[in-house]
């Protein structure tokens, strides 16, 4: 944890932008008790905090305004927070994923853990980020569950028929266990004058609720404490990664029934989507009519579209390894790590709809594919080059690498090829300048846009940054 438990902030989320500037929810996070933080100011005026929630023994505050194009960014608490207002010309955005670890997270040294961090915020300094585009499992709250009798044996042994007051007190205990999760992640050094400069914008993955979440036998998911886990993290995903409630669903999320919490914000010359791929998971599907009407409906604007996908959509042929790894008993615990991946026998027609829906958005423009998950890094391409859609796997920005020999089994697995839609062959490649398809480093990505071109430069922990790939 930080010097000064419980305080974080601020925190700057994306809203949008248009003729007026730019449009940002700031959080602050401060103990119950110790006041409200000061108003933030801007050319405009000062703009004072509405209190968002309290949880936790903690305060949660937000500051809504907006920054005019040019306007070199505000001021909070007599400090300068400089932010890159002007979205219309050259800008840079970057991209991180899977920020922790399984097992002992919040023990393990901070500078250690923050390496990435601390670089990508150098980056930052020596050229402004305008966007910060998080890919999921921004914490990992694993461990979460144990300490409570109802969640102690999660997801081995679930209580049958728990009392109200008994789940009511497993939701107090999950409430400080994710917001000690996220008040060390937003607060830590490396990261702090980051979160507080550059906007965010967020999707999910599966350890900001559970490992494997959706790809669990139901009879956890769909249980009383398996319910309770999940709005609890629900709660926390909207607070802490959106500066947002459950009234705010509706202005953020495609779905206003909030079924689903995918979202979609436009840039001159850019649209930034992203599928939510665990609200309504099952091990059966996806997404649910809440995430497919969002995407069916979708028509991007602009000159180059950006996708984030929280697990990979363009990857090897995993339903084969999937068909020979539960042939083995020893193997079969690992069913629910490739149940979750798009390309399970489980979601191959939805893999399928699914590509056949990037592919109508690539008729209108450039599609880059966003993801993470796999703690490697490396890149993919599909269908013919008239129409190529380019895939960009960041993975690992604290989470350490999986050792090389198994980046390298997974490579020559991924010279398979694979080719769900007709005309469209999947190929796994390896980054500019590297061999191997996958790299074994922890690592982050970033994404320039230069008199219009787009490129994109991986930065990896030993070997440096990648050479730069043309994107459109």
């Amino acid at each position: 944890m930080t010097e000064k438990q419980g305080f974080a902030g601020p925190i700057l989320h994306f809203r949008g932008c248009d003729g007026a500037g730019l449009h940002l929810a700031a959080i602050t996070v401060r103990p119950d008790g110790t006041g409200a933080p000061g108003a933030v100011e801007t050319q405009r005026g000062a703009v004072p905090p509405v209190l968002l929630a309290r949880v936790a023994g903690l305060s949660v505050w937000r500051h809504d305004f907006t920054l005019a194009a040019g306007e070199p960014g505000y001021r909070l608490e007599n400090r300068a927070h400089p932010v890159a207002t002007r979205l219309d010309g050259d800008i840079r955005m970057a991209f991180v994923s899977c920020n922790g670890e399984e097992n002992g997270d919040l023990e393990r040294d901070s500078a250690e853990r923050n390496r990435m961090w601390a670089r990508l915020q150098a980056d930052h300094a020596r050229a402004p980020f305008a966007l910060l585009l998080q890919g999921g499992d921004q914490i990992y709250a694993d461990e979460a569950t144990r300490g409570h009798p109802l969640s102690q044996d999660w997801p081995k042994h679930v209580p049958a028929d728990p009392s109200a007051g008994d789940l009511e007190d497993l939701a107090r205990h999950l409430e400080r266990r994710f917001a000690e999760r996220y008040t060390m992640v937003l607060a830590a050094e490396g990261c702090a004058d980051l979160f507080a400069s550059v906007p965010s914008l967020s999707v999910w993955d599966d350890h900001d609720i559970c490992d494997g979440w959706g790809s669990l036998p139901e009879s956890r998911t769909m249980s009383a404490v398996g319910r309770t886990l999940f709005a609890v993290a629900r709660r926390m995903y909207l607070l802490f990664q959106h500066g947002a409630t459950e009234a705010d669903v509706p202005a953020l999320f495609l779905d206003p029934a909030g079924r689903n919490l995918g979202w979609r914000r436009d840039l001159p010359g850019v649209t930034l989507w992203a599928p939510d791929l665990r609200s309504e998971r099952n091990r059966h599907r996806v997404m649910g009519p809440g995430g497919w009407t969002a995407v069916e409906a979708m028509r991007p604007g602009g000159d180059h579209v950006f996708m984030v996908s929280s697990v990979p959509l363009l990857g090897p042929r995993l339903s084969l390894l999937e068909s020979l790894m539960m042939a083995i008993p020893r193997m079969q615990h690992y069913e629910d790590d490739l149940r979750d991946q798009w390309q399970s026998h489980a979601h191959r027609d939805e893999w399928r709809r699914m590509l056949g829906q990037v592919l109508r958005m690539r008729e209108t423009a450039p599609l880059t594919v966003l993801s993470g998950e796999i703690h490697l890094a490396t890149r993919a391409e599909m269908g013919p080059e008239a129409a190529r859609i380019h895939q960009l796997v960041a993975s690992g920005i604290s989470h350490r690498a999986p050792p090389k020999a198994y980046a390298r089994a997974l490579g020559l697995f991924a010279g398979l090829g694979e080719a769900p839609l007709p005309g469209h062959p999947i190929r796994i490649k390896p980054l500019p300048g590297q061999r191997h398809r996958y790299a074994a480093e922890r690592n982050y990505l970033t994404l320039d846009r230069k008199a219009g071109r787009w490129q994109a430069v991986w930065h990896l922990e030993d070997s440096g940054p990648t050479p730069p790939l043309d994107l459109d």
